[in-house]
């Protein structure tokens, strides 16, 4: 298999990008410099020309350029050209989204029938590209995302958040009252692989089944030899998980074994 990555130096792009050439694949890192992405003609020749048999759409507007409205043309506009260019191509597209879909106001557990509300930021760009691509594109398979969980730190996930949380307040305040939706990067492309080759649709893409923010905390710390404090509060009430059946995820506890059982 031939796959054209977006992101590619991401923290889920880079994962993905080790999980496929592990199995065997061929893949081509989107390079910007080389194919902009605000001109149509040079992004369909692009991919015209590589002939790849998936293209999974991974990147955001993480650093700003200075191009006006980035934000907008990386996360919405780039996603909905390229939903067009692989219907046009009869190209395998696999576009990851966010839980950030949803508001902090929504109610969860989510499902793939909870209908998304955030009205502002990367959640309100992510949710109106999820409609545009899942509208360009019958055949396209979105993937809504939760906190990736890394093994260091040096991109964005949790042990950077625990790192940073160490460097500002001397610990890091785990709420018992939040359920994260959040999942290890590995188990992520793994899973993004497997979804390459599903039916279209909506997949929600998350390993936290049953644990609160300050169980998981407390279960990395363990696993990274206690190298953080971690105090438990109430402060932030939410259950921000996803439950998809469908999804052949591995749970938290496969990797975190000081979780809580049975839950």
């Amino acid at each position: 298999m031939k796959a054209i990555v977006t992101g590619a130096h991401g923290t889920v792009g880079l994962a993905l990008n080790r999980h496929l050439k592990q199995l065997g694949h061929q893949v081509v890192a989107w390079d910007r410099n080389a194919v902009p992405i605000n001109r149509y003609q040079p992004m369909e020749d692009f991919v015209r020309q590589e002939k790849p048999d998936v293209l999974f759409h991974l990147a955001i507007a993480s650093r700003s350029t200075g191009v006006p409205n980035e934000s907008w043309l990386v996360n919405y506009e780039w996603a909905s050209e390229l939903a067009w260019i692989t219907r046009q191509l009869n190209t395998r597209f696999v576009f990851t989204s966010s839980v950030m879909v949803f508001s902090d106001n929504a109610k969860g557990p989510f499902t793939p029938d909870s209908q998304p509300d955030a009205a502002t930021g990367y959640g309100n760009e992510k949710r109106q590209a999820e409609s545009r691509v899942l509208s360009q594109n019958l055949e396209a398979v979105v993937a809504r995302l939760g906190w990736q969980i890394g093994d260091a730190p040096g991109s964005n996930n949790m042990i950077d958040f625990f790192e940073k949380q160490m460097a500002q307040n001397g610990c890091i305040k785990a709420s018992r009252k939040w359920y994260p939706a959040c999942s290890f990067v590995t188990d992520t492309a793994a899973v993004l692989v497997e979804l390459a080759n599903a039916s279209p649709g909506l997949y929600l893409v998350n390993s936290n089944t049953s644990w609160n923010f300050y169980e998981i905390a407390s279960a990395l710390n363990e696993k990274h030899s206690r190298r953080w404090k971690v105090v438990a509060n109430d402060d932030f009430v939410y259950d921000q998980r996803m439950l998809d059946s469908r999804v052949p995820i591995r749970p938290l506890s496969a990797t975190l074994t000081a979780l809580p059982q049975g839950q």
